[in-house]
C-alpha cells in the first residue's frame, strides 16, 4: 500500500512539473507574440498565421500522438522489467518518427506554393517553406520526450519545452526584424512576407534547441539504460515489426483526435479568405482581417484556457487512478474540482477580456490596434473552450478517446455552417468567424460534458462550477469598467488605466469569490502558491 501511494504521489508530482512547464511555455509564447505582432502588423500576422496553422496540422498528422504512445508502451514494459523491449520501443520509434517527419516535410515543401495559392495568400509561401525542416526536428524530439515520460521523469521534457520556447521567442522576433528590411519590394517600406517567414524560422531554431536538451539528457543516462537492457531477463523479444504495429495502433486514435480539434483553425484558413475575397475584399484587406483573427483574437483567448487547462491537467492522473480503483466518491469529487478550477480561471478571463477588449488590444499592440471588437464579441468562447478541453482531458484519461473526437466533429460542422452564413454579411465579415468559433466550442463542450456525466455517473455541481464564477465575474466586470473610465477621466493614459483596471478587477473577483464561497481551500491547494493564499485568506478571515 505504501509503495502504491508513493508511486501515485510521484506520478502526480511529475504531471504537476509538466503542467507548470506548460504554463510557463504558454506565457512565453504569448509574450513574444506582442513585439512580433507590432512589427508585422495585421497583414503580416495573417501571413504568419496561414503558414503556421498549415504547419501545425501537418505536425499533428506526423507526430502528435507519438509521445503519448511511446510513453504508454515504454511504461508498460518497464513495469514488467522488460528493459530491453522498452529500449527497443525507443529505437524503433526514432526510425518511425524521423521517417514520418521527413515524408511530411517533403510533402509540405513540394506543395508549398500551391497551398499558399489555395488559401488565397501567396505571400505565405515563404512561411510554409521555412517551417518544413521543423517537422523533422519536432518528430525526432517527440520520441525523446515520450521516452522520458514513459520512464516517469518529466524534468527533461519540461526543461526542453522551456528552452525551446525561449529560443523560439528570441529568434522569431530577431529574424522577423532582420527580414523585414531585406529585398523590400518597390513602393513598399518593408518586406512583410519575408518578415513573417523570419518569425516562423524562430520556431525551427527553438525546436532544435529543445532537441539538443533532450538528446544531452538521454546521452547522460544512455550507458545505464544499455547496461540494464543487456543484463535483463525477459521472456520475449519483440520485433521491430510488432512494435511499429503497436506504436501506430496506439498513436493513430490520438493523432485523429488531435487533428479534429485543430480543424477550427484549418476551417478558417480554408473558408475565411475565400469568402472575404468573394465578398469583394482584396487579398490584402482579407489578409489583414484574418491577421486580426489569428494574431490577436486567437492569441488572447487561448492564453487563459491554456493556463486553466495546465492547472487542471495536474489533477487528471489522480482522476484516472481513482477511476481504475473504482473509487466513485473520489472520482466525483476530483472531477468537480477539476471543472471548478477551470471555470474559476476561465469565466473571469472571458468577462475581463470581453469588457476591456479594445483597451487591451490598444495596450498590447499600439502599432496595430485594430480588432478589439473581436474580443468583445467572442471572449465568451473562452468558457466553452475551457469546458471542452477539461472534459476532453478527463475522457481521454479514463480511456474514452473517441467521444471527444465526435464532439469536435459536431463542433466543426457547426463552424462550417456558421462561417458560410455569417462571414458574407457585410456588417459582420471577420466577426462571423469569431461567432462561428463560439458556436463550435459551445456544441463540443455541451456534448463532451454530457457524455462525461453519462459515462461516469458523476453529478456536476454547476452552482459552484459556473454560477458562482459568473456572479463574481459580473461584479468584477462592472468594477473593471468603472475603474477604467473613472481613472481615464483624470489620467488619459490607456495603458495605465487598463493595467490598474485589470489588477483591481482581479482583487475584486478574488474577494467576491471568497465571500460567496466560490473559492474554497481545496481549490487553492490545487494551484501554484495555493498554500500562501490559504494562509493569507485565513488571516483576513475570508476563509
Amino acid at each position: 500500500m505504501a509503495a502504491r501511494m508513493k508511486g501515485k504521489s510521484s506520478f502526480v508530482k511529475q504531471a504537476a512539473i509538466l503542467a507548470s512547464a506548460g504554463m510557463l511555455v504558454r506565457f512565453l509564447g504569448f509574450v513574444y507574440r506582442l513585439p512580433l505582432t507590432n512589427m508585422l502588423g495585421d497583414e503580416g500576422n495573417g501571413i504568419y498565421g496561414m503558414g503556421y496553422y498549415i504547419y501545425t496540422f501537418l505536425l499533428i498528422l506526423s507526430s502528435a500522438g507519438l509521445p503519448a504512445a511511446i510513453s504508454k508502451l515504454v511504461s508498460e514494459r518497464l513495469a514488467l522489467r522488460q528493459y530491453r523491449n522498452a529500449h527497443r520501443v525507443f529505437q524503433t520509434s526514432l526510425i518511425v518518427s524521423a521517417s514520418l517527419g521527413t515524408i511530411f516535410a517533403i510533402l509540405m515543401a513540394l506543395t508549398a506554393r500551391q497551398t499558399a495559392a489555395l488559401v488565397k495568400t501567396p505571400d505565405s509561401y515563404y512561411c510554409i517553406l521555412s517551417l518544413c525542416p521543423t517537422l523533422i526536428i519536432v518528430a525526432i524530439m517527440s520520441v525523446y520526450r515520450g521516452y522520458f515520460q514513459g520512464m516517469n521523469t518529466m524534468v527533461p521534457t519540461a526543461i526542453s519545452q522551456i528552452v525551446e520556447q525561449i529560443f523560439n521567442a528570441f529568434f522569431s522576433v530577431y529574424l522577423a526584424y532582420i527580414f523585414l528590411g531585406m529585398f523590400i519590394p518597390e513602393g513598399e517600406t518593408e518586406n512583410i512576407a519575408l518578415g513573417a517567414a523570419g518569425g516562423t524560422m524562430g520556431t525551427g531554431i527553438g525546436a532544435l534547441a529543445g532537441l539538443v536538451v533532450v538528446f544531452i539528457s538521454y546521452m547522460m543516462i544512455r550507458p545505464y539504460l544499455l547496461r540494464r537492457a543487456k543484463i535483463c531477463r525477459q521472456p520475449y523479444e519483440e520485433t521491430k515489426t510488432e512494435l511499429v504495429k503497436r506504436l501506430m495502433g496506439t498513436a493513430w486514435p490520438i493523432i485523429v483526435g488531435t487533428a479534429v480539434f485543430s480543424m477550427t483553425n484549418l476551417i478558417d484558413i480554408g473558408m475565411v479568405m475565400r469568402i472575404l475575397t468573394a465578398s469583394g475584399y482584396s487579398e490584402t484587406d482579407a489578409t489583414v482581417l484574418y491577421g486580426q483573427l489569428s494574431g490577436k483574437y486567437v492569441t488572447l483567448t487561448t492564453l487563459p484556457v491554456a493556463i486553466s487547462s495546465s492547472i487542471a491537467t495536474a489533477v487528471l492522473p489522480s482522476i484516472a487512478a481513482s477511476n481504475r480503483l473504482g473509487e466513485r466518491k473520489q472520482v466525483n469529487r476530483k472531477m468537480n474540482l477539476t471543472m471548478r478550477i477551470s471555470m474559476i480561471i476561465s469565466v473571469p478571463a472571458a468577462v475581463g477580456i470581453g469588457v476591456l477588449g479594445p483597451q487591451i488590444i490598444a495596450m498590447l499592440f499600439p502599432k496595430a490596434s485594430d480588432g478589439g471588437i473581436l474580443l468583445t464579441v467572442g471572449a465568451i468562447s473562452i468558457i466553452f473552450l475551457a469546458l471542452c478541453q477539461t472534459a476532453t482531458g478527463i475522457l481521454q484519461g479514463i480511456g474514452h478517446i473517441r467521444i471527444p473526437v465526435v464532439g469536435a466533429l459536431l463542433g466543426a460542422v457547426m463552424k462550417v455552417i456558421l462561417n458560410a452564413i455569417l462571414i458574407p454579411i457585410p456588417a459582420l465579415n471577420i466577426i462571423g468567424a469569431v461567432l462561428s468559433t463560439t458556436g463550435c466550442y459551445l456544441v463540443a463542450s455541451i456534448f463532451d460534458v454530457y457524455m462525461l456525466s453519462r459515462i461516469t455517473k458523476v453529478r456536476f455541481d454547476f452552482k459552484r462550477i459556473l454560477l458562482k464564477p459568473i456572479l463574481g465575474s459580473i461584479v468584477m466586470g462592472i468594477a473593471a469598467l468603472g475603474v477604467y473610465f473613472g481613472l481615464y477621466h483624470f489620467v488619459p493614459s490607456n495603458t495605465l488605466c487598463t493595467l490598474v483596471a485589470i489588477v483591481l478587477a482581479m482583487v475584486v473577483y478574488g474577494l467576491i469569490m471568497l465571500i460567496i464561497g466560490g473559492i474554497q481551500e481545496e481549490d487553492l491547494q490545487s494551484i501554484p502558491m495555493g498554500g500562501r493564499l490559504i494562509r493569507l485568506s485565513k488571516k483576513l478571515h475570508l476563509m
